[in-house]
């Protein structure tokens, strides 16, 4: 029996996904030769690359004048990348700094750029807007709508004027409905929502093409990838496959208003469970609380160790905090099934019933 996997990613893979993998592994669409062996740039594999771009344009309801892009490197080569991609006229940005992963991107940033820092967040939520320190003239802003670790999540698409706005989706990306006319460029690593760890998909103006440093490299090259198919390596063929797969997961769900509607069914069950414990905690403000990734702590923090220990052995796996703030967190990416969260409830009021 599969456990349910709360990780944070990589995530949790529907049941189907799996299965098809397992049937098709030894032999792809008829080829006679697994996914993994099948050369990127064959005419089957192109229009897979081709098929995907148009199934996830549909499912984004993404305007014409924007290309998607696969890379390499995780979000965290988008750290370095966006900032060598867009920075030729001018090399002021703004960030936003409302966790680790923002904060990383920071970091990156400053190597390419001046880095303004808008605002940043506490241990509970983030500044309101009166707070903010955006510069009209910047070249971009950049934020992480949802934090994984600390589980804050701005409550809407910031408003930076005329400035490109940029967003880290890795964990939130077609999870929710967004507009994404109101983004210079999206970007998200798969293994979240998309699959495996391997690719990051890259969502991009067409106006923001011919901004490139010249010491970009090749494979991180906008411009570029758009126009070779995303093909200017070899790409990472099984990654990119199992996209394809959730991404048809996901059309079978109803698309992203119905899983989106069962997100939140499920975050507002665990919020409302541990909101009305005495036993479990959590500290973010209700407007910024993530509703994808769920950190929480027990009274007793002592039993935090046979908490984790328990859950393994009730087929709850991976629901230790980060290492840099510790506690507890129940991650609810999309292929987390409404079972999962149930059983997580469950088992949570049977241990606090025993430890009392």
């Amino acid at each position: 029996m599969r456990a349910y996997n709360f990780a944070a990613g990589p995530a949790m893979l529907p049941e189907e996904v799996l299965a098809k993998v397992q049937n098709e592994i030894f032999d792809w669409c008829g080829t006679g030769v697994s996914v993994m062996e099948l050369g990127h740039r064959t005419k089957i594999f192109q229009e897979l690359l081709e098929n995907l771009q148009k199934k996830i344009r549909t499912l984004m309801n993404i305007p014409h004048n924007y290309k998607i892009l696969f890379v390499q490197g995780g979000a965290q080569g988008q750290f370095s990348g966006i900032p060598m991609n867009l920075l030729k006229q001018n090399k002021n940005v703004d960030y936003f700094n409302t966790g680790i992963w923002s904060k990383k991107a920071i970091d990156a940033a400053t190597k390419y750029a001046d880095v303004n820092i808008v605002a940043e967040s506490t241990k509970t939520g983030i500044p309101d807007v009166s707070a903010w320190k955006l510069n009209p003239k910047a070249s971009y802003v950049y934020y992480c709508p949802n934090e994984t670790i600390n589980g804050i999540q701005f409550s809407q698409v910031p408003d930076v004027g005329n400035v490109t706005l940029i967003a880290d989706m890795t964990s939130s990306i077609l999870s929710e409905e967004i507009d994404v006319s109101k983004f210079g460029l999206i970007f998200a690593a798969a293994q979240k929502n998309l699959g495996i760890a391997g690719v990051t998909i890259v969502i991009v103006r067409d106006d923001l093409l011919n901004s490139s440093l010249d010491i970009v490299p090749n494979v991180w090259n906008y411009k570029l990838l758009s126009e070779c198919n995303s093909s200017v390596n070899t790409v990472p063929v099984f990654a990119l496959y199992v996209m394809d797969l959730m991404v048809d997961w996901l059309i079978t769900q109803g698309g992203v208003s119905a899983i989106a509607k069962i997100n939140k069914r499920k975050v507002e069950k665990l919020y409302n469970y541990i909101d009305t414990s005495e036993f479990y905690y959590n500290n973010v403000e209700k407007p910024y609380r993530s509703q994808i990734n769920v950190p929480f702590e027990l009274t007793q923090e002592s039993l935090s160790v046979d908490f984790l220990d328990e859950a393994i052995a009730n087929g709850l796996k991976y629901l230790q905090g980060h290492i840099a703030v510790g506690g507890l967190r129940a991650s609810l990416y999309n292929a987390m099934p409404e079972s999962g969260v149930d059983k997580l409830i469950s088992f949570m009021h049977d241990f606090a019933a025993k430890h009392r």
